[in-house]
C-alpha cells in the first residue's frame, strides 16, 4: 500500500507543477495528451483507494455533479468598494490629498481594474481552505468547491516562504473568447444570452453544479494580500512574493513614484487594454506602503489609500426604435430607449436609460433617430447625442414624456425641484408593490433566503402576497405545489421568512422602503428612537435634529406614516414578530456621553484606527465633522497632527483631546 500512496502523491505533485507551468507561466513541459493520461491514472488510483482522499488533489479541478447549497461566511476583513474617478484632474486631487494627509513621500502601485466578480481566498499552511464571494462586503457565499475548478487558482502553494495563514483577493473572469463561445452555445439552445463576461462569470460561480463550473474555463487574477505575517511592508512587493507562491498576478502591475508616471501608465493602458484577453474597465491606484495605508484609513465605504480611475466610455451609433417606461418601487417612472442592437465595449446593447423628461427634451428625440450610445463607467448604456444630419425631411413621431402611469393608469406627479416623475399610487401599482417586497427581502434589509424577484412575481400573480406583511402569513402548504417549488424549497423559504424576524431594528427600518431612507439613515434613526411607534409620532424638529437628516428626509418619513395603509402594514409586521423596536442589546451598544458634540479627528493613532474612533463617536451620540470651526467641541488628536490644524484650534480656543483621555471619557 505504501507503493500506491507514494505513486498517488507523486502524480499529485507532478500535476500541480504542470498545471502551474501551463496556466500561470505559459511554459508547458508536457503535451495535453500526457497531462490527461496522468490525470486519468491519478483518478483511477484515488477511486480504488479512497483512504488516500485529499481535498487539494488536482483531480478536484473537474468538479462534481452533486448539487449543493451555499453557506454565508463572514469576512475577516470587510470587502469595501473603491471610490471612482473619471478624469486626470480627479486623480491629481487624490494624489494631492494623499500627500497632505501623509505629509511625506509615497509610492503608488498602479494595477489594471479587471471587470469580473470579486473573490476572497484563504490559505492555511499553503493550502486553499476557503473561497468566499464579496456578498454585501461583510459576508459572502462559500464557493470553495467551484473555485477549486479554476486552474489559475493554486490549490497547494509553491515554496515555503508564504505565511502560515493569509487571505488573497482578486477577480474571477471569463475570457472574451470563452464568453463568445458560451453565448453561441446558449443561442443554439435558444437560451437567454449573457449580457457581458462579468455577469457570466458571476452567474457561473454561483452554479450549484461544480462540474458545469469546470467546463466554463473561468480565469482569475489576484491583486491584494492580507494577513498578520505578510512578507513585505509594500503592497507591490507582496504581490511579487505571491507570484512566486503560484498565484496569477498581472504583469501590468507597476510601481510609480510620481504623478507623471501614473498618467503615463493610464495613457498606455487606455489604448492597450483593448488587446487583452479579458475585460477591464479602469486602473486601480493604491498607496504602496502598508503603514501609510493604515494611517490613511477608511471612509464608511472605501479606503482612503486607493481609488479607481475608470476609462472613458466608448460610444456607438445606432437607431432609436421606440421609448418605453419602467416604474420603480418608489414610483419613479424611467424612460427607456429601445435600440437597434449594437456592439459596445464587448457587449450587445439593445436598451439605454433616458433618465427623465428633461433629458428627453434636451435631446429633442424622434422615433427613428440615429443616436450615439455610451456606457457610463462602461456599465449603464445611455444616449448622449442625436445625429440630426441623419434625420431627413420626414422624421418619426416626436418622443414626449407620458402623463399617466403605464402600469396602473394613475396621473403622474412631479415634485418641485425634482427631475423625475412619479406614480402616486403606492399601494396599488403592481411594480411598486413588487419592488417594495423585493427591497424588503434583500440582503441588506430582512435578508430572506430562497426568495428572489421571480418568486415574488409568482406569489403576487397568484394573489398569495400583496404586501410585505403577507409574507409572514405564508405556510409550506401554500407554496410547496407551485411551479418549480417542491417541499424542500418551500421549507427553505418559510424558514428564511421566520428567521428574518431576528433582524435588528435598524434593518427593519431600512426594509420598510421609506423614500430617501437608505441604509445609513435607517441606522441613525434606529439609534435615535426606541421603537417604530416613536418614529411614526416624531415631529419635524425631532427628526431633523438627527445627524444627516434634513427636512426632505424628515418630511418623507412623516408622509410615509401619515398614510393609513402604511400604518396598518407596520402594525401587521409588529404582530408578525419583527423587531420594530430597540432591544436591550442594541441599547447597550450606545450612549449619550458625547450627545450634541461635534468632533474632529486628526493625526495617526495607536490604540484604534480612525474609522473605529468615528464609530465610537457615533455610538456615544457625537457627530464626526471634517474641518475645525467655532462649532467644534474638541479635536481627537493622535500623533503627527498637522501644524495648521493645531494653530487653528489654538486660535479658536478648541480643546485637544488625546487617545487615552478620549477613551476615559466614553468608558
Amino acid at each position: 500500500m505504501t507503493i500506491v500512496k507514494d505513486k498517488i502523491q507523486e502524480l499529485r505533485a507532478a500535476l500541480h507543477r504542470h498545471n502551474y507551468n501551463y496556466y500561470i507561466l505559459n511554459t508547458p513541459e508536457i503535451s495535453d495528451i500526457e497531462f490527461d493520461r496522468m490525470m486519468r491514472e491519478l483518478q483511477k488510483l484515488e477511486e480504488e483507494h479512497p483512504e488516500y482522499y485529499d481535498e487539494h488533489s488536482p483531480s478536484v479541478r473537474i468538479g462534481s455533479d452533486l448539487n449543493k447549497n451555499f453557506t454565508q461566511v463572514p469576512h475577516k476583513y470587510p470587502m469595501l468598494s473603491l471610490s471612482n474617478t473619471y478624469s486626470e484632474e480627479e486623480v491629481a486631487d487624490f494624489y494631492d490629498r494623499t500627500y497632505k494627509a501623509l505629509n511625506e513621500d509615497f509610492e503608488i502601485c498602479c494595477e489594471l481594474k479587471y471587470d469580473g466578480t470579486s473573490i476572497s481566498l484563504t490559505y492555511e499552511n499553503g493550502k486553499l481552505v476557503r473561497a468566499v464571494t464579496r456578498g454585501d462586503g461583510e459576508k459572502g457565499d462559500d464557493v470553495t468547491d467551484n473555485v477549486k475548478t479554476i486552474r489559475t487558482i493554486p490549490l497547494v502553494l509553491h515554496g515555503n516562504t508564504y505565511p502560515p495563514s493569509f487571505e488573497i483577493r482578486g477577480e474571477i473572469l471569463l475570457p472574451w473568447t470563452v464568453f463568445e463561445e458560451l453565448n453561441k452555445e446558449r443561442e443554439a439552445k435558444e437560451e437567454s444570452l449573457f449580457a457581458n463576461p462579468r455577469n457570466a462569470a458571476s452567474g457561473t460561480l454561483k452554479l450549484q453544479n461544480s462540474s458545469v463550473v469546470a467546463s466554463r474555463k473561468l480565469d482569475a487574477y489576484l491583486y491584494y494580500l492580507l494577513g498578520d505575517q505578510l512578507p513585505c511592508n509594500g503592497h507591490y512587493e507582496n504581490l511579487h512574493e505571491a507570484a512566486g507562491w503560484g498565484f496569477k498576478i498581472s504583469e501590468a502591475t507597476c510601481k510609480c513614484s510620481s504623478l507623471e508616471e501614473v498618467f503615463l501608465f493610464i495613457d498606455y493602458w487606455n489604448v492597450e487594454r483593448k488587446n487583452l484577453p479579458v475585460a477591464t474597465d479602469g486602473i486601480v491606484l493604491k498607496v504602496n506602503n502598508l503603514l501609510q495605508q493604515k494611517n490613511l484609513g477608511f471612509t464608511a465605504k472605501s479606503p482612503r489609500w486607493a481609488i479607481a480611475y475608470k476609462f472613458q466610455a466608448e460610444r456607438a451609433l445606432t437607431r432609436l426604435n421606440k421609448v418605453t417606461y419602467q416604474v420603480g418601487r418608489t414610483g419613479t417612472v424611467t424612460p427607456v430607449a429601445n435600440l437597434e442592437p449594437v456592439q459596445l465595449s464587448g457587449t450587445t446593447v439593445k436598451r439605454a436609460s433616458l433618465h427623465n423628461a428633461d433629458i428627453i427634451e434636451g435631446l429633442d428625440l424622434y422615433v427613428g433617430d440615429m443616436v450615439y450610445v455610451e456606457k457610463g463607467g462602461e456599465i449603464i448604456p445611455k444616449i448622449t447625442e442625436v445625429d440630426v444630419t441623419a434625420r431627413g425631411f420626414m422624421p418619426g413621431e416626436k418622443v414626449m414624456f407620458i402623463t399617466h402611469c403605464p402600469e396602473c393608469g394613475s396621473k403622474l406627479v412631479r415634485y418641485e425641484s425634482e427631475a423625475a416623475h412619479y406614480c402616486p399610487n403606492e399601494t396599488a401599482c403592481p411594480p411598486q408593490i413588487k419592488g417594495k417586497i423585493e427591497h424588503f427581502i434583500s440582503r441588506k434589509a430582512m435578508n430572506i433566503d430562497g426568495l428572489g424577484p421571480e418568486t415574488v412575481d409568482l406569489f403576487y400573480k397568484l394573489g398569495l402576497v400583496k404586501n410585505t406583511a403577507d409574507l409572514y402569513q405564508l405556510t409550506v402548504d401554500d407554496i410547496k405545489d407551485l411551479d418549480r417549488m417542491g417541499m424542500k424549497s418551500a421549507e427553505n423559504i418559510i424558514n428564511g421568512i421566520n428567521k428574518s424576524k431576528e433582524a435588528p431594528f435598524e434593518r427593519a427600518v431600512f426594509a420598510l422602503g421609506i423614500r430617501f431612507v437608505g441604509e445609513t439613515v435607517a441606522k441613525k434613526i434606529a439609534r435615535s428612537f426606541a421603537s417604530i411607534d416613536e418614529i411614526a409620532e416624531a415631529g419635524l424638529d425631532a427628526l431633523t435634529s438627527i445627524d444627516e437628516i434634513g427636512e426632505k428626509i424628515a418630511r418623507s418619513i412623516q408622509h410615509y406614516f401619515s398614510d393609513t395603509s402604511n400604518r396598518q402594514l407596520v402594525d401587521r409586521l409588529k404582530k408578525a414578530g419583527l423587531q420594530l423596536y430597540r432591544t436591550e442589546e442594541d441599547a447597550g451598544n450606545y450612549s449619550d456621553k458625547l450627545a450634541g458634540q461635534s468632533i474632529v479627528i486628526s493625526g495617526v493613532f495607536t490604540h484604534f484606527s480612525r474609522d473605529e474612533y468615528k464609530e465610537m463617536i457615533e455610538r456615544n451620540g457625537g457627530k464626526n465633522i471634517g474641518s475645525i470651526s467655532p462649532k467644534t467641541s474638541f479635536i481627537l488628536a493622535g500623533e503627527n497632527m498637522g501644524p495648521a490644524k493645531r494653530e487653528k484650534a489654538a486660535k479658536l480656543g478648541i480643546r485637544i483631546v488625546g487617545e487615552d483621555e478620549f477613551l476615559t471619557i466614553i468608558s
